[in-house]
C-alpha cells in the first residue's frame, strides 16, 4: 500500500515505514503529525479524492536539521563587481508510521 502526500507545497508517494525528508515543519521531536493524502492505493484499488482524504497519514518527527550548503556566486565582467552568497535549507526528517 502507498499514498501520495502533500506537505510544505510539494507531493510526496510514501509507503509504511519510510523515511523521508520534507520542508521544515512546526512540530517536536518525537511528535505524531498527520499529513493529507491525495490519492491512495493497494493492491486492487485507487483511491482519489474524497475517498483519499478520508485516509489517515501518520508520521513521527525524527529529526530537524539544514541540508547541504548552496554557494551562489554572480559577477559582472569587468566591473569588479561581486557577490558571494550561501544558503542551507531547513528540513524535517518524518519516518511514516501507518496508512489508514
Amino acid at each position: 500500500m502507498y499514498a501520495i502526500v502533500v506537505t510544505g507545497g510539494k507531493q510526496y508517494k510514501v509507503t509504511k515505514d519510510q523515511i523521508l525528508s520534507v520542508e521544515k515543519l512546526n512540530a517536536q521531536v518525537g511528535e505524531k503529525v498527520a499529513l493529507d493524502a491525495i490519492l491512495v492505493a493497494d493492491e486492487n484499488t485507487v483511491k482519489t479524492g474524497d475517498q483519499a482524504k478520508a485516509v489517515s497519514v501518520t508520521v513521527e518527527v525524527v529529526e530537524h536539521g539544514k541540508g547541504a550548503k548552496l554557494n551562489i556566486f554572480t559577477y559582472k565582467a569587468k566591473k569588479n563587481i561581486r557577490k558571494r552568497q550561501g544558503h542551507r535549507q531547513p528540513y524535517t526528517k518524518l519516518k511514516i508510521v501507518e496508512i489508514k
